[in-house]
């Protein structure tokens, strides 16, 4: 498992929430220079159906029950706003979504959890999420078990180096020629080469519908 993105015992950086685009999701944007393992990208819960609603309440550190904040602080990223505290728990691989309507995680108190879960599909989707909370308070780690691979992500990867090389400038046979190591000589002609062209048509199209807002709908099928 890779390690943690900070280091232990760094503060928990804390931003004001600012106003996203509307084609946006989330509640603090990060800085587009930002590595992909060191990004904290904070989704709003109306588009990340696993987000974690609570109320902090502090409590001592000794009882069974107690969130200890200031561990959390290696992987703990915090915007706030009007509404509370929105945090990402993240390693750079995997991330966990919190709100805090009430108390603070950013304090570094020990504070006692009350989860908002209700309903059936509501309350499901926020199952395996909190497991892999309880897990993190308990272990200080992500547990890889408790993230399953998605075989659908090689295929996401393909369609964001596609908008990136349509974005460049590419032709769909420059794309073929990078990304499948097409021979350019083979997709003037006909046969063989139908393939190679097909598959890039339908990457080209996958790739301008999630540009378009469709990659939101890619956190409703995470587990």
């Amino acid at each position: 498992m890779p390690p943690p993105a900070s280091p232990p015992g760094r503060p928990t950086p804390v931003y004001a929430s600012r106003p996203t685009l509307a084609a946006g999701g989330f509640t603090f944007a990060e800085q587009p220079e930002a590595e992909a393992p060191d990004a904290r990208i904070i989704w709003r819960a109306d588009i990340d159906p696993g987000t974690l609603s609570a109320l902090a309440v502090p409590i001592d550190a000794g009882h069974p029950d107690a969130v200890d904040a200031a561990a959390l602080a290696p992987w703990l990223t915090i915007a706030r706003d009007a509404s509370g505290e929105h945090a990402v728990l993240s390693d750079g691989w995997r991330h966990i979504r919190i709100d805090i309507a009430r108390g603070s995680l950013a304090a570094g108190d020990p504070v006692m959890l009350h989860y908002d879960l209700y309903g059936v599909a509501s309350a499901n989707a926020k199952i395996l999420p909190l497991r892999r909370f309880l897990n993190l308070c308990r272990h200080r780690r992500f547990a890889v078990e408790l993230y399953p691979r998605d075989r659908r992500v090689e295929r996401w990867i393909l369609a964001l180096r596609v908008h990136d090389a349509l974005a460049a400038g590419a032709s769909h046979r420059d794309i073929a020629h990078v990304l499948f190591d097409a021979d350019l000589e083979t997709l003037t002609s006909r046969g063989s080469s139908d393939f190679v062209r097909s598959r890039v048509r339908r990457l080209v199209t996958e790739a301008r519908r999630l540009a378009g807002g469709g990659y939101r709908a890619l956190m409703n099928r995470r587990g």
